[in-house]
């Protein structure tokens, strides 16, 4: 299996980046919250931009609603930070 890592600081690849993207991260810092990537040396935050694209947010209409874009299916992430 090919991997392409998006950070290298933190071991992120592509994968993991888009499988936050699914979970509901729709911005670098929601990446970098989720993963670490971006938080080190920053030089993986255009890469990571390049992947969302522009607009392209599963939950975007949540965001749009004032709802948090990233929640567990049994509740709200905050709980555990």
């Amino acid at each position: 299996m090919n991997r392409v890592y998006v950070c290298s600081c933190f071991g992120v690849t592509e994968k993991q980046v888009k499988e936050h993207a699914e979970a509901g991260a729709c911005t670098p810092r929601q990446i970098a919250s989720a993963s670490k990537a971006g938080t080190d040396c920053g030089s993986c935050v255009r890469h990571i931009q390049a992947l969302l694209g522009r607009g392209n947010c599963p939950r975007r209409e949540l965001l749009n609603q004032g709802m948090p874009a990233l929640e567990a299916e049994t509740g709200d992430l905050s709980e555990a930070a």
